[in-house]
């Protein structure tokens, strides 16, 4: 229809010959072609053609088989992203009325996995929200500049349809400018070899991959704070933990992202190696590799965030627990507070730092020589030294003055850079996610 419109000898009656069997593909018959010929795009010209004798003669003109190929690849990779981000948004959208929820909680924070700060559990959510959020503008950004291949011709020279214009340069930039428009792209690749860059691969599976980063780091935390059983992912009344063990309950949902997340991850080395050793203007060892890296990157994609967005549904948050471990370590953590105190009852900052330096060495061998609770602030309301400020001691050990700003960078956070990203998905957030596993 557009060579027709830029004068080729085309009748209506060959492009209505076309329209009326673009469904009626005999798979059967383009499989013995593809046999007997050793090419996919040309055995399906030929079935084709054998469906529509009249335009037989017409059917791939100037063509070869990448402006197929290759313009497919790129309208799959655009609706790819485009069936992803929704999804990612659901998901972002389930963390940040989580983060909101518990933006006050206190909770132990860790560094090296050892006792840190406090923070809470919906600051440390936003921590997830984050890079969910930086995967989210990545999708859109290579989606977006996405462009078409367009009509280049075998090597990308055009050649082909110039000659069909009888030289004329215009039609074929019209051409070229039309089938790009009409496939739904803004921009095309103005020079390409017989494919686009393969480049383009590798940055597709780049942000795929990283997702997977950000997905493996949010289920492993999930996974350490089960152990601390402190959160759990979602967990129905008859499912089983373990064959032999039938007290556990096992995070298989975040264990199942993150076994998928390392698959998503390395897939990205195949691009790279496959745009590495593209000779020239084109050859084919890049087929067979990309029919399996590009399409499983996306059902990878796609499954762990289907089953993170179950995961972030059904969270179970245990406080009683969070509150005990806190009270395990914040005595040691509120040494400097209640010195500060002391001093300014009139105390004297280096004896003060003795006296609870002492306190807290026997504190601690209760705990890691006896296994017992940490009693360091007992310790400190049965000597006399600290009667100054007894009474002070349990504003000084009130979790939430520990917890700096963290619920007030959970608010602005999820205002400023979470609530404006998920705007353009507000009617696709419905979607409940059941997992048949």
């Amino acid at each position: 229809m557009l060579h027709k419109s830029l004068g080729l000898p085309i009748t209506d009656e060959q492009i209505k010959e076309m329209e009326a069997n673009l469904d009626n593909i005999d798979f059967k018959m383009a499989a013995e072609e593809e046999k007997h010929l050793r090419h996919d795009v040309m055995a399906h010209v030929h079935t084709f053609a054998h469906c529509c004798p009249k335009a037989a003669g017409i059917i791939h003109l100037g063509a070869t088989s990448c402006y197929v190929g290759d313009n497919t690849d790129l309208i799959v990779l655009r609706d790819g992203f485009n069936l992803l981000l929704p999804k990612l948004a659901r998901v972002i959208r389930r963390l940040a009325d989580f983060a909101e929820k518990y933006a006050n909680l206190p909770t132990l924070g860790f560094t090296h996995y050892q006792p840190a700060q406090l923070t809470t559990v919906g600051k440390r959510c936003c921590l997830w929200i984050q890079d969910l959020c930086t995967d989210l503008h990545n999708f859109e950004r290579v989606r977006d500049e996405l462009r078409f291949r367009g009509v280049k011709g075998t090597t990308g020279t055009q050649a082909s349809f110039l000659q069909l214009f009888g030289g004329d340069h215009d039609k074929v930039e019209e051409l070229d400018r039309l089938v790009t428009t009409m496939a739904g792209f803004k921009r095309t690749y103005i020079v390409t070899g017989q494919t686009y860059s393969r480049k383009v691969d590798i940055e597709v599976l780049s942000v795929l991959a990283s997702l997977g980063a950000s997905i493996h780091k949010i289920c492993t935390d999930i996974r350490l704070l089960a152990n601390l059983k402190e959160i759990e992912e979602p967990f129905e009344k008859e499912q089983i933990g373990s064959s032999a063990m039938a007290y556990k309950r096992n995070p298989m949902r975040s264990e199942r992202c993150c076994s998928l997340a390392r698959h998503l991850m390395v897939l990205v080395l195949d691009p790279l190696q496959t745009a590495s050793v593209q000779w020239f203007e084109r050859t084919l060892d890049d087929s067979a590799n990309r029919r399996v890296c590009l399409a499983e990157a996306f059902l990878t994609a796609d499954i762990i965030l289907s089953t993170l967005q179950n995961i972030s549904e059904g969270l179970v948050v245990y406080p009683k627990v969070i509150a005990r471990r806190i009270q395990q370590e914040l005595p040691f953590m509120s040494t400097e507070n209640i010195i500060m105190a002391m001093v300014k009852a009139g105390g004297n900052r280096q004896d003060c730092h003795e006296k609870i330096r002492v306190l807290s060495q026997q504190a601690a061998a209760v705990v890691k020589q006896e296994g017992g609770d940490n009693d360091l602030i007992e310790r400190i309301r049965a000597d006399p030294y600290f009667s100054p400020i007894h009474g002070q001691l349990e504003t000084l050990l009130d979790p939430t003055s520990f917890t700096g700003r963290a619920p007030q960078q959970v608010a602005r956070f999820l205002k400023e850079e979470v609530h404006p990203v998920l705007t353009p998905y507000q009617s696709k957030m419905g979607v409940k996610m059941e997992l048949s596993i």
